[in-house]
C-alpha cells in the first residue's frame, strides 16, 4: 500500500482560516438575503468534495441538543423533504402523529474545528416544521426566528443578547451517570477567580475550548476560571438573539467535547456542589432601531432609556410567573441562595448582584440589562423567546405607595416555581397552553423523582433526572 496516498481525505482547515471563514458567514447572517446564501453555500459544498457529511442540529422543548448527521449528497438532493420521528424526542409529538419536518437554516452554517468534531463536517441548525409545512409549535428556535424577523420587518428593531455561561470542570468522563458510584464530583482545581496555573487541567481546558469558540466565529471577549473552584466561564461577543442562543448550544457542545477528550466532564449543572457559588447564565439584552442603541439615555436613571425601563419593569413584574422557563431544574433553586451572590431578589440595581436584573456601566453602544437569575441548564431559545415577549407585552409592575416597599424573592424550589407557572395566564398567553402544560408536566415529572426538599446535600435524582443528563433508559427504571 502506498502510504503517500491516504485511503481517507476528509476536509481539515487550520484553526486561523477557520476563523475567517465563519467570521464571514457570520457577517452574512443577518444583512444577505437567505436565498441567496443558500445559494452559494450549496454550491460549496458541491464543490468540496472533502466534506462528507453534514450536521443538522435542533433542541427539544426543555433545550436538549440533538444532532443527526446527513450525507452531503442525500441532503443537497433531498433538504426540502427531511422528515424524523417526533416521538422519539422529548416534548415534541405523539407516536401516533410522529412525523416531522426538519428544514435546515442555510444561514447558520459553522465550519467546524476537526479536533473536535471530527474531519470531513459542517454544522447547520434546523427548525422543525409539521407534516404540512406550518412552524412546529414546540421549536422554540423557529419561533424565536419568527419573533425576531417580526419585530425587525414591522418594527425596525434588532434584539441583542449575549450569554455569560458558567460551568463546572470534573474529574472523570460522565461524571454525571456516575454521581453515585463517584460519591459526588470530584473537583479538579481549588483555585478561584481568574486564578489558575498557565497549565493546569482547568486552565488547559479553558484555553482549549476557547480556541475552538474563536475558530467558530464566537469572537470572545475573554476566558477565565471563576468564582468557585473548578469552574469557568468563556464569553462571547454581542449578537442578534436568535444566534446568540445558537452559540450558547455550540458552546455548551464544545465544552463537554473538550472535556471528555481530556478525561473530563463539564456540567452546567447550576449547583452540583454544596458550600460554593453556582453557575449562571447572564442574559444581556438590548433592543436596536435603525441601528441605534434604544435602551440609552445618557440623561435617563442609570443611562437608561424609558424603553429599557419599561422592557425590565415588565419581566419584574412577571418574574414569578417565567421563573420555571429561567430555572427548569431541581437543582437550579440550589442557585437561588442568598449566601452566594444568588440573583434571587425581584428587583433591579447598577450595583446589588443578588438582584434579579443589573444595569452594567455602558454607553450608546453598550447599555443594556443584564438578567441574572438564568440557568445555565435553561433552554435558550425559549429564555429569550421569553424574556422579548415579557418585556414587549406584560404588564408594568405597579408600585403600592400605600404600601412601604419591601424585597420580593424568586421561588425558593421547583415545586413553588411550577405552581406559580401553572396559574399564569401571562405564561399561557406568550407561551400557548398547549407548550404551557407540556413544559409543566415534563417539570413535574423530574421534580416528583426527587426529595420534595433541597435540604443541604445534593441529591442523586436531582442529577440523574436532570434533563441534561438522564436517558430514556434511566427514566424507565424509575
Amino acid at each position: 500500500m502506498n502510504n503517500n496516498n491516504p485511503l481517507k481525505n476528509f476536509l481539515e482547515i487550520p484553526y486561523d482560516q477557520l476563523e475567517e471563514m465563519n467570521l464571514d458567514a457570520k457577517s452574512k447572517r443577518d444583512t444577505i438575503d437567505p436565498k441567496t446564501q443558500e445559494e452559494e453555500y450549496r454550491k460549496y459544498l458541491v464543490d468540496e468534495k472533502r466534506i462528507k457529511a453534514i450536521t443538522l442540529c435542533f433542541s427539544d422543548i426543555e433545550g436538549r441538543f440533538h444532532m443527526l448527521d446527513y450525507d452531503k449528497k442525500f441532503l443537497l438532493e433531498s433538504a426540502d423533504n427531511l422528515t424524523f420521528d417526533g416521538s422519539s424526542i422529548r416534548g415534541f409529538t405523539e407516536q401516533m402523529e410522529s412525523d416531522l419536518r426538519l428544514v435546515p437554516d442555510w444561514t447558520s452554517i459553522f465550519w467546524l474545528p476537526s479536533d473536535i468534531f471530527g474531519p470531513g463536517k459542517v454544522i447547520m441548525f434546523a427548525n422543525v416544521k409539521n407534516r404540512d409545512r406550518s412552524s412546529y409549535g414546540s421549536d422554540f428556535r423557529g419561533l424565536l426566528q419568527e419573533l425576531t424577523l417580526k419585530l425587525k420587518t414591522k418594527e425596525k428593531q434588532t434584539i441583542l443578547a449575549s450569554a455569560e455561561i458558567e460551568g463546572f470542570l470534573v474529574d472523570g468522563v460522565d461524571a454525571e451517570i456516575n454521581y453515585e458510584k463517584n460519591n459526588g464530583f470530584n473537583l479538579i482545581s481549588t483555585g478561584g477567580y481568574y486564578h489558575s496555573l498557565p497549565l493546569d487541567r482547568l486552565k488547559r481546558f479553558i484555553d482549549t475550548s476557547a480556541e475552538a469558540q474563536r475558530a467558530m466565529g464566537f469572537q470572545n471577549e475573554k476566558d477565565h476560571p471563576e468564582v468557585a473552584p473548578s469552574q469557568f466561564e468563556l464569553n462571547f461577543s454581542y449578537t442578534e438573539a436568535l444566534r446568540a442562543a445558537d452559540q450558547i448550544q455550540l458552546y455548551k457542545l464544545v465544552c463537554r467535547q473538550v472535556a471528555e477528550n481530556m478525561g473530563m466532564t463539564a456540567t452546567f449543572l447550576p449547583k452540583p456542589v454544596n458550600g460554593i457559588n453556582g453557575s449562571g447564565m447572564h442574559i444581556n439584552l438590548s433592543i436596536a432601531k435603525e441601528s441605534r442603541n434604544i435602551f440609552y439615555d445618557g440623561s435617563g436613571k442609570d443611562g437608561l432609556s424609558k424603553t429599557a425601563w419599561n422592557f425590565l419593569e415588565k419581566i419584574l413584574n412577571h418574574a414569578s410567573d417565567i421563573c420555571l422557563v429561567l430555572n427548569p431544574s431541581v437543582n437550579a433553586y440550589r442557585r437561588l441562595d442568598p449566601h452566594f451572590e444568588a440573583p434571587n431578589q425581584i428587583k433591579v440595581s447598577p450595583i446589588d448582584r443578588g438582584s434579579m436584573i443589573r444595569i452594567p456601566v455602558g454607553n450608546e453602544k453598550s447599555a443594556r440589562i443584564e438578567v441574572r437569575s438564568v440557568a445555565p441548564d435553561a433552554n435558550p431559545y425559549l429564555v429569550l423567546y421569553t424574556l422579548i415577549r415579557t418585556g414587549l407585552e406584560g404588564e408594568k409592575l405597579a408600585k403600592d405607595t400605600t404600601k412601604r416597599d419591601r424585597v420580593r424573592f424568586l421561588p425558593g424550589n421547583i415545586n413553588d416555581a411550577m405552581r406559580l407557572f401553572k396559574s399564569s395566564e401571562f405564561i399561557g398567553n406568550i407561551l400557548g397552553e398547549e407548550n404551557k402544560n407540556k413544559y409543566h408536566t415534563f417539570k413535574e415529572a423530574s421534580a416528583f423523582r426527587c426529595p420534595r426538599e433541597l435540604g443541604t446535600k445534593v441529591k442523586l435524582e436531582e442529577i440523574l433526572y436532570h434533563h441534561e443528563v438522564t436517558n430514556q433508559h434511566v427514566w424507565n427504571l424509575f
